[in-house]
Order: C-alpha cells, then sequence, then structure tokens
C-alpha cells in the first residue's frame, strides 16, 4: 500500500510541482476513511447477523431451522410458526401487558426524574449536592439486594399478580434523573431569570420553558425506560401468578416450555414479535436519542 502511494504521489508531483505533501495527505486521507468505514460495515453485518439469522429462522419449517449445513434461503416461507406463538400460548396478550406497563413506567420515571432534575440541578436548598449524591449512591446497590424486601412489601400490600406489582417499584430512577440532571445544567439560568421577573413561579418555569427545552433528553430518557422495563424478566417472573398478568419475557420462557421442548421457529417468532415494539419506537425517536445521549454529559 505504500508503494502504490508513493507511486501515485511521484505521479501527481510530476504532473503539478509542489502538490506532493498535500497529495500524499490526501491519499493517506481517503484510504483511512475508506479503512474505517469497510470496518463499520463489517462491525454492521455482525452486529445485525443475530436479528437477519432469527427473522429468517421464524419463517422456516421446523425440520430446516437447526440443519446443518445451514440453510440460508428457506425452501417455503410460511407464518406457520407466528400463528404457532400466538396460538399455543396468549402472546398477543403477553404484548398488551408489556405495552401498557413499559409505557406506564416509562411515563412516571419520566415526569419523576425530570422534576428531581430540575430540583438538583436549578433549586438552591441546603444539603442539595449532599443529597444528590446520597441518592446516587443507591444506583451501587445490586436489584438483587433489594428484591427479597420488595416482594415482602408487595406481597403484605396484596399487590401479587396485579399491574400494581409492575408498576410502583418501578416509578423512579436515579440513572434518569442523573442524565435529566446532566442536561438541565446547560440550560442558561437567564431564561429562569427573565420568567421569574415576568411572575412565574417553579412549577411554570418548569412546564413551560425547561420540559420544552429538554425534549430530546426527555425522548432519551423515556427509551431508556421504555426498553428496560419491556425486557425485564427476574421481577415480572417473581411477582406473576396467572397467565393473563406475564409479559413478553416470561411468555417466551412459557413458549419454550409450553411442549416440552424447544420449537426453534416458534420461539424465534415470539422473539421477533417481542422486538418490533422496540425497534419501531427507536427508528422513530432515533434522532432525538442520538442528540440526547451527546448532550447530557457536557457539563457537570
Amino acid at each position: 500500500m505504500g508503494c502504490l502511494i508513493d507511486l501515485m504521489v511521484g505521479m501527481a508531483t510530476t504532473t503539478f510541482p509542489g502538490a506532493g505533501k498535500r497529495s500524499r495527505h490526501n491519499l493517506l486521507r481517503a484510504w483511512s476513511q475508506s479503512a474505517l468505514t469497510l470496518l463499520l460495515i463489517t462491525l454492521g453485518i455482525l452486529v445485525s447477523f443475530p436479528f437477519v439469522w432469527m427473522v429468517r429462522s421464524s419463517v422456516m419449517l421446523e425440520k430446516e431451522a437447526l440443519v446443518f449445513p445451514p440453510i440460508w434461503i428457506p425452501s417455503e416461507f410460511t407464518l406457520a410458526s407466528y400463528i404457532g406463538a400466538l396460538t399455543i400460548q396468549p402472546f398477543a396478550r403477553y404484548i398488551l401487558n408489556s405495552l401498557f406497563v413499559s409505557t406506564t413506567i416509562m411515563l412516571g420515571q419520566v415526569l419523576t426524574a425530570s422534576m428531581g432534575a430540575y430540583a438538583f440541578a436549578r433549586l438552591r436548598f441546603p444539603g442539595r449536592d449532599k443529597l444528590f449524591l446520597v441518592y446516587l449512591a443507591t444506583m451501587m446497590i445490586p436489584s438483587q439486594v433489594t428484591l427479597i424486601p420488595s416482594f415482602v412489601l408487595v406481597s403484605w400490600l396484596g399487590w401479587i399478580d396485579t399491574y400494581f406489582a409492575f408498576i410502583v417499584p418501578g416509578l423512579f430512577s436515579a440513572y434518569l434523573t442523573f442524565l435529566m440532571r446532566q442536561f438541565l445544567l446547560n440550560i442558561p439560568k437567564e431564561l429562569e431569570d427573565a420568567a421569574r421577573i415576568d411572575g412565574a413561579g417553579y412549577i411554570r418555569t418548569f412546564a413551560t420553558i425547561i420540559l420544552p427545552l429538554a425534549q430530546s433528553a426527555l425522548v432519551t430518557c423515556g427509551l431508556l425506560s421504555f426498553m428496560g422495563s419491556w425486557t425485564s424478566f427476574l421481577w415480572p417472573l417473581i411477582v406473576t401468578r396467572s397467565s393473563d398478568m406475564r409479559t413478553v419475557p416470561i411468555g417466551l420462557a412459557a413458549l419454550q416450555q409450553q411442549q416440552g421442548y424447544v420449537n426453534f421457529p416458534q420461539l424465534m417468532a415470539g422473539s421477533v414479535m417481542a422486538l418490533l415494539p422496540i425497534i419501531i419506537l427507536f427508528l422513530s425517536l432515533q434522532r432525538y436519542y442520538l442528540q440526547g445521549i451527546a448532550t447530557t454529559g457536557l457539563k457537570g
């Protein structure tokens, strides 16, 4: 590659005297960009391969799904696995449960995180920073440590096998509060001063100035909350008893155990249906998500 670059630079120098250094720099830059593009394409293929394999397996016959060497293109495209996943287990019910629980938790976490972040970032009160550090310290406690106390409390309240057991313990998030606080620190204080001059209080300032400016951070927190709730497995497994209250991850486990053996195409069909809402939500909001991730750590 070095000899080729030298040859091309020599030809450019002969044709355009004095352009040798510039030509070599441009060629090296072009080669580096090409190598980086090739690397990104390769990584993209590797990352997307499991999803492509999952979709491919979900539309195949069961006898073709696990043969070796693998069959890349199905001899017959069929939706029997999707129909089987929806009939063997009430998978549509699982999806509706997950949608309701995840959406409710997302709205609750975004509301509590934005209000807490506003207090920690914009208001001044004694012990604010120390209280924020204590709040952040809860992130270092593994969820398994609080699992039994949370279950005992939920059981004492009579919430086992109800939506309250899913939703109420997950309405608060220290991580999302931290992300929102980092974003709110970037908002100019002069905007709040102008609102205060106009007679706006804390609630009005928060609702009419802070929230509209924090749109990208709110979307980012909402996506993170929704995906975390959608993929949660351990806590829903513990607090559910009936099949009508199962969420998608629990439904996938039940689908795997229903027939006494693993029906691979049906399991892949259930996984595809479980991923579709997250993919659609992310693709529709990815611009706000990327902007929010890029701007939540600029100051703090």
